[in-house]
């Protein structure tokens, strides 16, 4: 049996939306799309997409006939802004390129819908869960993540293991489980994201950032189980060694935006300890007669854990400001 977090799951025969583990009708169904209480912008943001984008939007539209599908054009130099806009969607283009997350920017602030449900392009996005998803919403989640599964979580092993790497730090930031930050696949409620849309960065680490900021700011967070899929043509912008540039640089910035102090306060009790050691050391070992001398090794660690412990005491106070509330 999986456990009671394992996400929301879709009941056709009561028409609602229940947590953890749900026994499936013992006939085949083919429910309709259900009513929400909310009005819906799907955002898809787009870059040299054009050989997929409109079999996403016909999928994205069957699952989803009364919302709004919200296509962003981050300046393809193909015809991805036609394609989908043939397809049904409604195109907002940028004149030049600005990153995926600059995209979905640009689609949060242009959504007319109460809720906000995010896809990429590439067709890894199952619609098939979008009930699912929003089942989150409607139950009173501010955010629903999409959270694929260990198998799924990337497409070789090195990202894998990164991704995993990336959720137990965000875990141990927030003080609380989180699962598979880096997956695109949520909605938000359009009013509680507005709040952090300033942290959210141009490139490619707005999932993290959005989930670890509605997080910290005290909303509700839920996770749904989704099995990902196979890339739907074309290829991916990501490379390994920008990857890897990328990795650090997001672990530094959910480090410096989330909870300084949990990372700073544990180096410099490190960095005392190690202190103590070699005064303690230096006493009964190495110099006995010279009595409670602090060595410069002892002194240099001494200081260093004093100096790193302040500046994680100033890096908390900064990151606590940016989560004050913002009047709308």
């Amino acid at each position: 049996m999986k456990p009671a977090n394992e996400g929301f799951r879709f009941d056709a025969r009561y028409n609602h939306y229940y947590t953890g583990c749900v026994k499936k009708p013992m006939t085949p169904q083919t429910p309709s799309p259900p009513a929400y209480a909310f009005t819906t912008t799907v955002v898809i943001p787009a870059y040299n997409e054009a050989h997929g984008i409109a079999t996403v939007v016909q999928r994205v539209r069957t699952a989803l006939p009364a919302a709004e599908i919200l296509v962003v054009d981050d300046a393809s130099s193909d015809a991805t802004g036609a394609a989908a806009a043939a397809a049904g969607a409604r195109v907002e283009r940028h004149p030049a390129n600005r990153g995926n997350g600059a995209a979905v920017k640009t689609g949060i602030r242009r959504a007319t819908g109460e809720v906000v449900l995010l896809m990429d392009a590439d067709g890894q996005m199952d619609p098939r869960y979008i009930p699912q998803i929003l089942g989150g919403i409607d139950a009173g989640y501010d955010m629903v993540v999409g959270a694929r599964t260990r198998a799924t979580q990337g497409d070789n092993i090195a990202r894998r293991l990164g991704n995993r790497a990336l959720d137990a730090l965000g875990s141990y930031l927030v003080e609380t489980e989180v699962r598979d930050l880096t997956s695109g696949y949520r909605a938000m409620r359009r009013s509680v994201i507005m709040e952090f849309i300033h942290l959210l960065p141009n490139r490619y680490s707005y999932p993290t950032t959005s989930t670890l900021a509605l997080l910290k700011g005290g909303y509700g967070v839920g996770f749904v189980s989704i099995e990902g899929q196979k890339r739907g043509g074309g290829q991916s912008g990501q490379k390994l060694l920008k990857n890897g540039v990328r990795f650090g640089l997001i672990i530094l910035r959910m480090i410096s935006l989330f909870a300084p102090l949990r990372v700073y306060f544990p180096v410099a009790l490190g960095m005392f300890l190690l202190g103590m050691a070699s005064w303690l050391l230096n006493i009964f070992l190495l110099e006995p007669t010279r009595g409670l001398y602090i060595p410069n090794s002892a002194l240099l660690f001494f200081v260093g854990s004093i100096i790193v412990f302040m500046f994680g005491l100033l890096a908390e106070q900064i990151a606590a400001l940016r989560f004050q509330r913002r009047d709308a």
